[in-house]
């Protein structure tokens, strides 16, 4: 027996709660309902009700997740003349180690942007960060070039959801303008990968060898992943999800084939990618085998030139709350083909000698910020309902132009005129998409402030 409280029969009483009378009962004791477990799995999947608590901290945690396929890639860089000797290959088959990553990274980004779009964020981001701690262990342990290449597709193809999970992330929560501000701060972060990647990688294969770079890779994708395990939720509701398999997934990718915009915008981001990568595959044999400087001189350098990067980032991110992305898009693209020119001109004449083609090269980088955060903001923009699948192309035409388009300047001889001759090349052509693809190039209000017009 057991002596509960309870009300008077008032039911006009205005307090309910001064009433109150003792009476007992036999009625047995009720605990409190227990709160409803959760299995271990949706756990995982769902992750914590609140994420990051600031706009800084979203930036900092996407940002190290977007850099990670560029700090694979860059951190790599000093050591490929040594991986070309150790395993007895070419300086252009040292190169295709790095074109192999992208290859695999453009099929990863098809297949994981509709599972993104599909399950949801977490998942496919977790899945694709163990196959990257995995395969950076197993790459320690190649005995060949061939088998490296071979784990290096694989590591481009789990890496992919790093960066298409984060670019899907921001247009959950972002849009239009304010998209495109938060992909320049993004570059911020991403943009310490040139600053520090070849550094580190430099001081660890200087303390060992070439080999020690995967083990501190693997370290970084474990690192990431408790990360995301604990403070990142989903940001892709179930009732958001795309259902249908994949029927639903071509059927997405057919949609944003025949939009003939997004597609202009979205090849955009590949050309500037392409520019970057003929860069950052070239200059290890320009830098330290025709100019003769040091791992730690090139490594000193490439960081010099990664500021340029950064900091025409946050100057886009401060003009584009004025300024049309649009705008911003072909203006940068124009002044980028004038430098490239003189980079060319540099390289292939000598006037200048390292300082010319150094100069040539930093501006033309500076450029490079404005592009691919007003193109990609740009091109989700029209797509936000399946922003996974849309972020999928996105990135496949960035690391599949990027794959084809940079092995080009190995098989020129990887001088510093085949590499600045490719950069010109890649940049040219991308205006010419946007000038015949795009109406919005060719003509001020197009695009309004971040956001297609709905003509």
């Amino acid at each position: 027996m057991m002596t509960v409280v309870t009300r008077a029969d008032d039911p006009d009483d205005p307090n309910p709660t001064a009433d109150l009378t003792p009476t007992t009962t036999d009625a047995p004791t009720r605990l409190p309902a227990p709160a409803p477990r959760t299995s271990l799995r949706s756990r995982v999947l769902t992750g914590p009700r609140t994420g990051p608590r600031s706009t800084a901290a979203w930036i900092l945690l996407l940002g190290s997740l977007s850099a990670l396929p560029a700090f694979t890639t860059d951190m790599y860089l000093p050591a490929l003349p040594d991986v070309a000797r150790d395993l007895h290959t070419t300086d252009a088959g040292a190169q295709i180690t790095m074109s192999a990553m992208l290859v695999g990274a453009a099929l990863g980004t098809l297949v994981i942007g509709p599972l993104s779009d599909r399950f949801g964020r977490r998942g496919p981001l977790l899945v694709g960060l163990v196959g990257h701690v995995v395969t950076s262990v197993l790459s320690i342990m190649v005995p060949n070039i061939t088998l490296l290449i071979a784990l290096r597709v694989v590591q481009g193809f789990f890496n992919a959801a790093a960066s298409v999970t984060s670019m899907a992330i921001i247009r959950d929560r972002f849009s239009g303008a304010e998209a495109a501000r938060m992909f320049s701060r993004l570059m911020l972060v991403i943009g310490l990968s040139p600053l520090l990647a070849p550094t580190v990688g430099s001081l660890v294969e200087g303390w060992g060898s070439w080999h020690g770079i995967f083990l501190v890779l693997a370290l970084m994708g474990a690192v990431l992943g408790a990360v995301v395990l604990r403070a990142l939720p989903e940001t892709l509701p179930v009732e958001r999800r795309v259902t249908g398999g994949l029927p639903a997934a071509l059927r997405g990718y057919r949609t944003l084939v025949r939009d003939r915009r997004f597609l202009a915008l979205a090849v955009v981001p590949g050309l500037g990618m392409a520019v970057v990568m003929s860069y950052v595959s070239g200059s290890p044999f320009v830098f330290q085998e025709h100019f003769g400087l040091s791992s730690g001189a090139f490594s000193l350098l490439f960081a010099v030139n990664g500021l340029a990067l950064v900091a025409s980032a946050q100057v886009n991110a401060a003009l584009v709350r004025k300024v049309a992305p649009i705008r911003l898009l072909r203006t940068a693209l124009v002044v980028q083909l004038v430098f490239a020119v003189g980079l060319v001109a540099f390289a292939v004449t000598g006037v200048g000698g390292l300082l010319g083609v150094l100069a040539g090269l930093w501006l033309v980088l500076a450029m490079q910020g404005m592009v691919p955060s007003n193109a990609s903001a740009l091109a989700l923009t029209r797509h936000g309902e399946m922003a996974g699948t849309a972020s999928a192309v996105i990135g496949a035409l960035q690391t599949g132009i990027a794959g084809v388009v940079s092995p080009l300047v190995g098989v020129l001889g990887a001088t510093a005129a085949a590499m600045s001759s490719v950069m010109l090349g890649a940049i040219a052509v991308a205006i010419l998409v946007l000038a015949v693809a795009t109406p919005a190039f060719r003509r001020e209000g197009g695009f309004h402030a971040g956001v297609p017009a709905s003509s």
